[in-house]
């Protein structure tokens, strides 16, 4: 039986098969999860019906189960910060050494079609620019060490 609090089946099979410095994807409702995204994706849908199950409540379950070593969110080109995108950056502020860029959405877009991007998570979110792109780490290493390539102790 497993322990922790991550148990749906096929995406513990995606997130166990990518790998350090694969990119894991987090969509909102409104994200073209068909177009774009990489073409190593498997995609994994958790989207049973609008305003259920958004990418904070997926974030919050997946931060427990994998390590993180950056991140990237989709902020529109003007104006205030969306509340999804605040409330992502505050969970990812709590992780060592993890940065969090910014992208438009054509540029993240372009991020996760990368052929990096091993999971899709496709969540019923109906917030605006709720998505959210993670970059796997190494267990037992911060972020800021993982670039520097030491373990931490």
């Amino acid at each position: 039986m497993i322990a922790g609090r991550l148990i749906h089946p096929p995406l513990l099979a995606a997130l166990g098969a990518a790998g350090h410095g694969a990119t894991v994807l987090l969509c909102d409702g409104h994200y073209p999860a068909t177009t774009a995204v990489g073409p190593n994706a498997e995609r994994v849908h958790l989207n049973l019906a609008p305003g259920l199950l958004d990418t904070s409540a997926v974030l919050d379950v997946l931060l427990e189960a994998l390590p993180v070593e950056a991140a990237a969110v989709m902020v529109p080109p003007e104006g205030p910060e969306p509340a999804a995108v605040a409330g992502h950056r505050a969970r990812l502020a709590l992780l060592e050494g993890v940065q969090v860029e910014a992208l438009q959405r054509h540029a993240f877009y372009d991020a996760a079609r990368g052929p990096d991007l091993a999971v899709v998570v496709v969540t019923g979110d109906v917030r605006q620019y709720a998505n959210l792109l993670l970059t796997v780490g190494v267990h037992g290493v911060a972020a800021a060490d993982s670039a520097a390539g030491t373990a931490v102790r």
